[in-house]
Order: C-alpha cells, then structure tokens, then sequence
C-alpha cells in the first residue's frame, strides 16, 4: 500500500477541507490526489464512469442504483452531506396545500431524477409520518434554476410503474415553475430561487420547520444522510486495510473542522458570520452530544437502514439492501 496514489473526488467542505489543505493524510498512501466539482453531479460521474477517481463522495441513490447494476462499489461510513428534510417542501401559496394531506392528487416537482437523495428521503418521511402516497400524485422531473441538464446517462432511472411521471419543457426550470403555479409543489435540495427573493407564491410545507426536525431527530434518531464515501471493492480487496485508512482519514478530516467550531465557542463564533451561533452550538450539543456530525456504522445504522427501507419502498431498488450488504466488512464494527 506504501507505493499507492490515491485518487479521490469530493466536494469542498469544512468536514473535508483538511483532505483538501493536505493536514489530513490517508495513512499509508504514498501520495492523495483530491479533486472536486463546481456541482456534485460530476464528481458522481467520476467513479460510476471509472475513469477519473478511486474514491468518490458519491449520492445515496446513485450508489444503489449502480449496485443494481453490479458496479462494484462498497460504502466507506462517512458521509459527507446530510440535511433534515421537512424543509425541503416547498408549495405554491395559491395550490391549497396547507398541510402534507393536502398533497394529494398534487402535480410535484423534482430535481434530475426521480428518487433524488433528498426526495427519497422526504417521500419516505412523509409516507411513515402522514400516510402520503407517491403514486397518488403526478410528478415533473428537470432542473432547478436552469432547464435539466444533460449528463444523467451514466446512471438508470428506474421508477415503479404506478407513478405518473413526466418531464419539465426543455426550456423551464422547476422554480420557475412552481412561482406560476405550474407545479404545486417541489421536492428540492436546493433552496429555490424565487423563495430566497420573497416570492409571495412561494413558501414551505412546513413553514417552522426546525422544531419539526428536531423533533422527528428525537423521535426516530435519524439524521437524513444523502451522500457516502465509496470506493472500488477491488481497490480496497487489493490492499488490505485501505477501507480503515480511507474511513479515519475522513473521520479525522471531519474532527478537525468540528473542533475549529469548538474552539470558535471561546470566541462567541465570531470568525464565523452568523449572529447567536453560539447559542446554536449549544442547543445542538444538548441534542445531539458533542458529536453532531457522526461517522461509522453504529452510530449511522438507523438512518442508513430507514433510506434503504425508502428506495426499495419506492421501487427505487431492485432488492431491499441491508446495512451489511453495502459496506465494507472491516468497517461494521465502526
């Protein structure tokens, strides 16, 4: 392993910007090469075309559907992107939905895909918590801010036959889209333009959404995560213990930007520009304890376990995978 070069793609975090400045190695590489994308997509493209990295920062969905395909890749347990999703809705003022059972019969919108990381996950949120039912609402797949983009090929788009789905015309874009009232609502993981201008059309499925997502991290411990760390199982059968080197490189990477935040608390934040971050620090440390940002399997097992319940739930999966299947043997006991 002393004589490997490594190559791995992600984008540019505070959990990865140690990767990136080189104060994080993965240990026993002779040499790391890191590159990143304007937007994620491409560096998704990178290890599903097998061409440009070893190992990549790759979506949930995207990762499933290649194991579908049997791609050979495995999930390293870090996991580089993860937002709660009640406020990933957003509606029409003027559609009638005032509620998530107001959904119903609905025209909704998604990014790129159907089955997107974030859709997954709120679809599937929305089904355990309020009965919602995909297939009884039409669906509009294109592009947020601009008309969707072409570069999906180097995945498959499965989707179950009972849901109606179509695409957005290929000159409007989703936002647009949803402020006229084309649509009545959107599935984003991008806030949408017009709802950062103030459009009066525009506002969200949950309007006070962070008690919401507080609340629902209380109840079922998850975390939503949309994007995994992978690499080539060959690579990683290759040479021994690389997994556990990848896995602490990006642990350690991640540490490091947590403990400037921590450090920032001696400071009020104030390096930071956000007024009362502190008072934020401290709500979330009571919480989630002092790691609000989790790696490994124990600690991840729930949510992972619910996304994988999702995509096979929503026809997304030809098999329901578990936990075990996806990720490295040596990294279960993380």
């Amino acid at each position: 392993m002393n004589e490997l070069e490594l190559r791995i793609g992600s984008f540019r975090y505070d959990h990865t910007e140690a990767l990136f400045d080189g104060s994080v190695t993965v240990e026993g590489v002779r040499r790391t090469t890191m590159s990143t994308a304007p937007i994620m997509i491409e560096v998704f493209e990178g290890i599903l075309r097998g061409q440009a990295v070893d190992v990549s920062e790759l979506g949930l969905t995207f990762f499933l559907r290649a194991l579908d395909q049997g791609v050979p890749l495995v999930a390293i347990p870090a996991f580089p992107a993860r937002v709660f999703r009640h406020s990933s809705v957003f509606v029409n003022t003027r559609s009638g939905i005032n509620g998530p059972a107001d959904l119903v019969g609905k025209t909704i919108g998604e990014f790129g895909v159907y089955g997107q990381d974030s859709g997954v996950w709120i679809k599937g949120i929305l089904a355990d918590e309020y009965g919602f039912r995909p297939e009884r609402n039409r669906w509009v797949i294109g592009g947020l801010e601009t008309p969707l983009p072409q570069g999906f090929e180097f995945t498959t788009h499965p989707h179950p036959g009972n849901v109606g789905i179509g695409f957005a015309p290929p000159d409007r874009t989703l936002a647009d889209m949803l402020d006229r009232g084309e649509i009545d609502a959107l599935f984003t993981s991008n806030v949408p333009q017009p709802f950062l201008d103030g459009s009066p059309n525009v506002t969200r499925l949950f309007p006070d959404y962070e008690p919401v997502e507080r609340d629902y991290y209380r109840r079922t411990g998850n975390f939503p995560m949309s994007h995994v760390v992978v690499a080539r199982r060959e690579l990683l059968e290759t040479h021994p213990g690389l997994a556990r080197a990848i896995y602490t490189a990006f642990h350690d990477a991640k540490e490091a930007g947590a403990e400037r935040y921590r450090k920032f608390r001696r400071l009020y934040q104030s390096p930071v520009m956000l007024p009362w971050a502190n008072a934020l620090m401290e709500e979330n440390d009571r919480l989630f304890g002092e790691d609000w940002w989790p790696y490994g399997v124990s600690a991840n097992w729930t949510a992972l376990d619910t996304f994988l319940r999702y995509h096979h739930e929503q026809g997304l999966s030809a098999r329901r995978w578990t936990v075990e299947d996806i990720v490295a043997g040596d990294l279960l006991d993380t």
